[in-house]
């Protein structure tokens, strides 16, 4: 079961719209992702992220993109593709509206099952997809590139539905 979300004493705006990002400037979009990933998604991969069997959410501050989300539906099972946050408005709750908004639409889709890697250096992350409820379920070696290499990814998981049982 999802936890509720209690967003603290912050005066900012923390509502998030959905599938807004193929409104927004595209170089808003990866001044954003690139200020919060050392290894950024390409301008083509992040493009090919925006339709489809793709579905976002995003928080702006005065119009400015401040936050974004990107999910992926695979029949019944939804997964977190990337979330970002603008380094200047981490740590106040911006994060844990997006990972919400990201279950709450998983949960209207009816998505059954909810997936995300992570690095296993994150554990700001690891921590916020804890308190949301979703656990790990194993480990990709070496997945993510790194300064030094390369970085494990922590795969997690959450069920929010077993789907239809009829009782004997």
């Amino acid at each position: 079961m999802r936890k509720s979300v209690s967003y603290g004493p912050y005066s900012v705006n923390k509502s998030v719209q959905r599938n807004v990002l193929s409104d927004v400037p595209f170089e808003h979009l990866m001044a954003v992702e690139s200020a919060c990933h050392e290894f950024p998604w390409s301008a083509n991969t992040m493009r090919s992220c925006l339709a489809g069997r793709y579905f976002n959410g995003a928080i702006f501050e005065q119009q400015q993109l401040v936050g974004f989300y990107i999910g992926e539906v695979a029949g019944p099972d939804h997964t977190l593709m990337d979330i970002c946050v603008a380094p200047a408005y981490q740590r106040k709750g911006f994060a844990k509206a997006l990972l919400t908004d990201f279950i709450a639409s998983s949960e209207e889709a009816g998505a059954e099952n909810l997936f995300l890697e992570v690095r296993a250096s994150n554990q700001g992350a690891i921590a916020l997809y804890e308190w949301a409820g979703f656990s790990e379920v194993g480990i990709r070696k070496n997945y993510y590139p790194s300064a030094n290499g390369n970085e494990d990814a922590i795969l997690m998981a959450m069920t929010l539905s077993f789907g239809s049982q009829s009782s004997l």
